[in-house]
C-alpha cells in the first residue's frame, strides 16, 4: 500500500484512508493500493470469523477537504494504453466495492469529483463533511463523455431528477444537495466526518455476513453484470 493508502483494523472497523497530500488522484498506484488494503481487510474477516471475533465492515476515507479529485490526469496527459487501463481499473473497483462482501461505509471528507463522486455511489452508506465541497460527475462540463459504467453507477443510487442532473448537465451539488440527491446518505454534525462515518461502519459490522451479501448482490446483481459487461467489451475493443 505503500504512502498512498493506510490500513488500519480497529475492532470490527477496518479503516483504509487515502492521502496522497494533494487531490488524491485515482493514479494507477492509488487503485493498486486501495485493492491491496481491501484484500486486507477480506482477509482480516476471514481470520476474525475463524476466531469467533466480531463481524468487519470497511470504513474509506480521504484527506481533510477531499474524498478524491478523480483519475489521474498526467496519465490522461500521456495518453497510450494506459490511460484505458487505468479507467477500466478504476471501474473495477467500483463494482467490487458495489458487490464487497463487508458493509462499506464512506467519509466523504471533502470534494469528489468524477471518479471520485462514482466511488461514493458505489458504497453501503456515505457520511459527508459539511462544507463548501463539491460533489459532481464533471465529465460533460470538459468535454467527455460519460463512460456507460459511470451510468450504471448513477442510475442505480441517484434520485431520476439529479441522475439527469449530474449526467447530462454535469451539476455541482453541495453536500445538503447531495444527500437529497442520492451521493450521501447524511451529513457529519461536525466538520470531520470520519468518527461518526466510523460509528456506522461498526454499527454495520453487526449484520450477518452471508445475509448481507446475499441481499447486496439481490439488489446491485444486475448493476454489477452490467458494469463488469460494459469493461469487458471496452478491453475487447482495446484488443482489436
Amino acid at each position: 500500500m505503500g504512502t498512498l493508502v493506510t490500513y488500519h483494523l480497529a475492532g470490527s472497523v477496518a479503516a483504509i484512508t487515502m492521502d496522497d497530500g494533494k487531490a488524491n488522484v485515482l493514479s494507477p498506484a492509488m487503485l493498486g493500493a486501495l485493492n491491496a488494503a481491501l484484500d486486507r481487510a477480506e482477509s482480516d474477516a476471514a481470520a476474525g470469523a475463524a476466531g469467533q471475533a466480531a463481524g468487519c465492515a470497511v470504513l474509506l476515507a480521504g484527506r481533510p477537504g477531499i474524498f478524491s479529485g478523480g483519475f489521474d490526469l498526467s496519465v490522461i496527459r500521456d495518453g497510450g494504453p494506459a490511460v484505458g487501463q487505468m479507467v477500466t481499473a478504476g471501474f473495477e473497483l467500483a463494482a467490487r466495492i458495489l458487490s464487497f462482501p463487508l458493509p462499506v461505509v464512506i467519509a466523504c471528507t471533502g470534494h469528489a469529483v468524477a471518479m471520485g463522486a462514482f466511488l461514493l455511489l458505489a458504497a453501503d452508506y456515505r457520511v459527508g463533511a459539511a462544507g463548501p465541497f463539491r460533489i459532481t460527475a464533471n465529465e460533460v462540463a470538459i468535454g467527455l463523455q460519460v463512460p456507460p459504467p459511470a451510468l450504471e453507477l448513477c442510475r442505480q443510487r441517484l434520485t431520476p431528477a439529479a441522475y439527469s442532473r449530474a449526467v447530462i448537465l454535469a451539476d455541482v451539488f453541495a453536500p445538503a444537495d447531495a444527500v437529497s440527491a442520492g451521493f450521501l446518505d447524511e451529513l457529519a454534525p461536525a466538520a470531520d466526518p470520519v468518527e461518526p462515518a466510523r460509528a456506522v461502519a461498526g454499527r454495520l459490522s453487526a449484520l450477518d455476513r452471508a445475509a448481507h451479501a446475499a441481499a447486496k448482490l439481490s439488489v446491485r446483481g444486475a448493476a454489477v453484470a452490467a458494469i463488469q459487461e460494459s469493461l469487458a467489451g471496452q478491453r475487447g475493443a482495446g484488443a482489436s
